[in-house]
C-alpha cells in the first residue's frame, strides 16, 4: 500500500483555450494535513474536482485512497469526504436528521446511522442543538453540520474547499480544532484556502498554485523566507521625516528600504530579532523624530503571494472555472 493518501501527476484540465490546470503534481501523505493556496482563478477548486471525481482530467493522473480517480471513481467516493465552498445541508431538517439521512443514503441503516449522527453531534459541539432546524443555525454551527455531514461514512481522506470562508475568528477557530482531532484519528485532509495563517496552523505541507501550475512548495515557515523573513517598519508622525527614517532603518537592516509616501510607512527585511526595534527607537528619540507606529511584522499573505505570482492572494480578475 502505498503511503500517499492522494497522488496527483501531471494533471491538465482545459475549459477551451484556458488551461486550468497546467500540469500539477503533488503527493499527501497519509494521515496528514496539505494545504492547497492559491489566488483566485489559480486551479484549486479544478484540482479538488478532479481528485474528487467531480471532473475528469484532460491530460495526467490521480489516485486518492490507493486508487485511481478516472477508472474507479465509484470506489474512490465511498473513500473520501468532500465540504465544498457552500453548506450543502437541508435547512429544513433538523441538524440529527441531515446526519441521520446522510447515513441512510450511505446505506448504513436506520440504527447505526442514528448512532452515527449522535456522536458526530456530540464531537461537533452540536448535541444541544441537534434538535432544531439547520436554517436556524449560526454561520459557524452550519460550517460544522456541514463538516460533520462529511464524515458520517468515516471517510479515509477528507477534501475542504475554503471551509473557513465567511466564519468569524471564534468559530474559524473551533473548525480548527475539530480538525485537528480528526487528524490526530488518522484522516488525511487536503485543504484548499486563500489564508497563510489557515495553512499555517493546520497543514504539514503547503503547495502554492499560480495560473493552474505549482510554483512553491513548504511548510510556512519556508514560505515566509521566501519573501525575506521579517520586516522592521516604522510610521513617522510627520510625512517630512521619511526620508530621515528611511536612512535609519536602512542602516540597522543593511536592506534597501521601502517607502509608501500615502501611509507614511517605511519598511526594510532584516534577519534581527526585536533588537532591531530597540536600537531604532533610541536612533529615532535621539533624532527627535516623532512615530505613530514602529515594529516588527512577520511576511503576510499578501507579501508571499506578491513575491511569487506578482499579484496580492485576492485577485478577482481571474475567477476559478468550473466550481
Amino acid at each position: 500500500m502505498s503511503t500517499h493518501a492522494i497522488e496527483a501527476v501531471g494533471l491538465v484540465k482545459r475549459y477551451g483555450e484556458k488551461a486550468a490546470l497546467d500540469g500539477v503534481s503533488f503527493e499527501v501523505p497519509r494521515g496528514t494535513v496539505c494545504g492547497l493556496l492559491g489566488p483566485n482563478g489559480a486551479g484549486k477548486t479544478t484540482a479538488v474536482r478532479i481528485l474528487t471525481t467531480l471532473a475528469k482530467a484532460d491530460e495526467g493522473t490521480a489516485t486518492v485512497a490507493g486508487l485511481d480517480v478516472a477508472a474507479n471513481a465509484r470506489e474512490v467516493r465511498a473513500r473520501i469526504g468532500l465540504a465544498a465552498q457552500d453548506a450543502t445541508v437541508d435547512q429544513l431538517l433538523t441538524g440529527r436528521e441531515n446526519l441521520i439521512m446522510i447515513g441512510e443514503l450511505h446505506h448504513l441503516g436506520r440504527a447505526i446511522a442514528t448512532a452515527r449522527a449522535d456522536e458526530l453531534l456530540e464531537q461537533f459541539s452540536l448535541t444541544d442543538a441537534g434538535g432544531r432546524l439547520a436554517k436556524t443555525y449560526s454561520g459557524g454551527m452550519r460550517r460544522r453540520l456541514d463538516l460533520a455531514a462529511t464524515l458520517v461514512a468515516r471517510p479515509e481522506v477528507l477534501f475542504l474547499d475554503e471551509p473557513t470562508t465567511g466564519l468569524d475568528p471564534r468559530a474559524r477557530n473551533e473548525l480548527w480544532d475539530v480538525l485537528d482531532t480528526l487528524v490526530g484519528e488518522g484522516t488525511t485532509i487536503l485543504l484548499t484556502t486563500q489564508y497563510l495563517e489557515e495553512a499555517d496552523r493546520l497543514a504539514d505541507d503547503i503547495v502554492v498554485v499560480d495560473h493552474g501550475r505549482v510554483i512553491a512548495r513548504g511548510d510556512a515557515r519556508a514560505l515566509k523566507q521566501q519573501v525575506g523573513g521579517a520586516q522592521l517598519f516604522a510610521t513617522p508622525s510627520n510625512a517630512a521625516d521619511l526620508e530621515r527614517v528611511a536612512g535609519m532603518v536602512g542602516t540597522i537592516t543593511g536592506c534597501e528600504p521601502g517607502i509608501d509616501a500615502a501611509s507614511r510607512l517605511v519598511h526594510a527585511s532584516t534577519d534581527g530579532g526585536p533588537h532591531v526595534v530597540a536600537r531604532l527607537a533610541d536612533a529615532l528619540a535621539d533624532a527627535r523624530i516623532a512615530v505613530d507606529d514602529i515594529g516588527l511584522r512577520q511576511p503576510t499573505l499578501d507579501d508571499v503571494f506578491l513575491t511569487l505570482t506578482g499579484a496580492p492572494v485576492a485577485d478577482d480578475e481571474s475567477v476559478e472555472v468550473a466550481r
